[in-house]
């Protein structure tokens, strides 16, 4: 199913714990970095990024694709894509092939033929919205900016640990 309300996407992240990234940099200037960077510091999500070209990013290990992931970690809760649109149906096929549930396509990351293809294949779809931006707007980073959340709740969720050792 393609999401494209707020509430589908808030009740994604809701329900979500792990986010293996694909295409995140170790570039600090890219903005895959500073998303990779902003979701794991924020302690809400476990998130691996999918690179082959790096090791670690940050002291995090860098998987060289998503079925090296799923293999070590099993199928992560989202697939976050960084990648050109013309790069996104091996990734699509590739997701599906590991059960996952749930594919990201971060801004401007458009193919019509991967977005179809992931939604027959019965995964969540979010496309054009950027992950980092969602999280904060439901956990209430975006407001300190004096954007509209959409929150009617001035609380924020507490950092909880998880079973791994990690923060939630």
């Amino acid at each position: 199913m393609i999401l494209t309300t707020i509430a589908q996407r808030r009740a994604l992240l809701d329900r979500s714990t792990s986010v293996a990234m694909i295409g995140a940099s170790p570039n600090a200037t890219r903005p895959s970095y500073f998303v990779f960077s902003y979701l794991r510091t924020r302690g809400r999500y476990d998130v691996a990024p999918i690179n082959p070209t790096t090791d670690a990013i940050d002291g995090v290990k860098s998987y060289p694709s998503l079925t090296a992931y799923a293999a070590e970690r099993g199928v992560p809760d989202i697939v976050d894509v960084f990648r050109r649109p013309d790069q996104l149906m091996p990734i699509v096929e590739e997701a599906i092939a590991i059960g996952a549930r749930a594919i990201w396509f971060q801004y401007g990351v458009i193919n019509e033929d991967s977005i179809k293809r992931a939604d027959e294949a019965g995964l969540d779809v979010v496309v054009d919205r950027c992950i980092k931006v969602e999280s904060a707007r439901f956990d209430g980073g975006l407001a300190i900016g004096g954007l509209n959340t959409h929150l009617i709740t001035s609380r924020r969720r507490q950092v909880t640990s998880s079973p791994g050792g990690g923060l939630r």
